[in-house]
């Protein structure tokens, strides 16, 4: 059974026409999919539509058989099991690290306080930051930001992660940090949706590549599958794109 079902999935803004067109993904528990395609394909707009961030036009969000898209009214429920994580972080500014991953889990969920405290000073060890539980965001470096942001997400216990670019804010120095919580977080078993550029992160992390073109979904493979052989044309010009963007990153010198 998987845990995450897209049934033909339509979401068009009006001044920008049809993002996404008859889009079907299942995604497994435990499952791993990182989601590619070229700026303004539909990749963010999907994961968007999923955490109910985004009303859809057409089709169906199923998560445990129950569908879970279009639900106003209860959604912040749904966002409970669904958590997402952003390139622009999204931490109050005027809360303490620790306040910030207990805000949620305290307040919409109404846990107890000591609990969630305990379990969150134990998920900002693993990442390296309990000794900056104290700190304001303002005092951390953006990677150290994105990992609180993880921590965040991870302490409201959701089915299932959605990543949207977290490492796109980032100076090259700090989204090793983050990739390599998010590489702990795959072995673990999570199950997670990735938006990344990062291609060697994508090419190790991923049990499943979902290629995006124009709103539709132009390939599915195994990572070595889709990094050494696509199948398609579409592919195959956006993986040529990236090793030539490499190529004069490196010859540069940038």
């Amino acid at each position: 059974m998987s845990l995450l079902k897209i049934k033909n999935l339509e979401k068009s803004f009006k001044e920008a026409g049809g993002i996404l067109k008859g889009v079907s993904l299942n995604v497994e528990k435990g499952e791993v999919v990182v989601i590619l395609g070229p700026s303004g394909c539909g990749k963010s707009t999907l994961l968007r539509c999923i955490n109910g961030l985004e009303s859809i036009q057409g089709g169906e969000i199923h998560l445990d058989d129950e569908v879970i898209s279009n639900r106003t009214k209860d959604m912040h429920l749904i966002r409970q099991k669904v958590g997402m994580v952003f390139q622009s972080y999204d931490l109050f500014p005027n809360m303490t690290v620790l306040n910030n991953v207990l805000l949620g889990p305290v307040k919409a969920q109404k846990r107890n306080r000591e609990e969630v405290k305990a379990q969150a000073e134990k998920l900002l060890e693993r990442v390296g930051l309990l000794e900056k539980k104290d700190f304001y965001p303002r005092q951390l470096s953006g990677g150290q930001k994105q990992r609180v942001a993880i921590v965040r997400a991870l302490c409201m216990n959701p089915e299932v992660l959605l990543f949207d670019e977290v490492t796109a804010a980032l100076d090259p120095e700090m989204v090793r940090e983050v990739l390599d919580v998010m590489m702990d977080l795959a072995k673990e078993g999570r199950t997670m949706l990735i938006v990344t550029h990062q291609l060697e992160f994508a090419r190790a992390v991923a049990d499943r590549i979902v290629f995006i073109d124009e709103g539709v979904i132009v390939e599915e493979a195994k990572p070595e599958d889709f990094f050494t052989a696509p199948k398609t044309e579409r592919a195959k010009k956006f993986l040529e794109a990236f090793k030539f963007e490499k190529r004069v990153t490196f010859a540069e010198g940038i």
